[in-house]
């Protein structure tokens, strides 16, 4: 497991995240950056899918990039390897 998600059925365990560069299902732009976050072993409602403009994909890198080196020592690799 590599963290947990909520979607539409709730929170449940996530176990893979998928990174790619694709045509949006929903986004007006033509091209996106996606994110599947997914749990096979739970079926096709263990899904939830994020379509991010270019400045908004770089500003989520920023901000997670911020976050964990905010993050009190140890914490951002406290489970790795886990």
């Amino acid at each position: 497991m590599i963290g947990d998600v909520k979607g539409a059925q709730g929170w449940f365990p996530l176990t893979h995240a998928t990174v790619y560069v694709d045509h949006p299902r929903h986004a007006p732009q033509e091209h996106t950056l996606n994110i599947d976050f997914i749990n096979p072993e739970q079926g096709p409602g263990a899904r939830v899918a994020v379509e991010l403009t270019e400045e908004s994909a770089l500003a989520l890198v920023r901000a997670i990039h911020d976050a964990l080196a905010a993050a009190p020592p140890g914490l951002a690799s406290a489970n790795q390897g886990k």
